[in-house]
């Protein structure tokens, strides 16, 4: 039985194992410090993987279900979104 795997899929799917993976490393690292301060600049730092990944899964999602038929604006009103959704996480 041969199974087809989109490559966009394979790439979103690949880029969450990577965030899983630095989770579970910065977890790791915050056991290892045994030190609440040290402990919150790895929590910190994560701040930074979580919204770069989903900007790119994003992107990867938008490009691979477009094919190149998605115009301009239709791209800008999806990160538009993708923005809406960071600055309310964050403020």
């Amino acid at each position: 039985m041969f199974i087809f795997i989109e490559k966009a899929v394979l790439a979103m799917a690949m880029l969450r194992v990577l965030s899983g993976s630095i989770e579970i490393f910065a977890a790791v690292l915050m056991i290892k410090f045994n030190s609440i301060e040290k402990a919150l600049i790895v929590n910190s730092s994560l701040a930074l993987v979580g919204p770069v990944i989903l900007i790119l899964t994003t992107t990867i999602g938008v490009l691979g279900m477009a094919g190149g038929e998605l115009s301009i604006v239709k791209i800008l009103w999806i990160f538009l979104g993708v923005s809406c959704i960071l600055i309310g996480v964050k403020w």
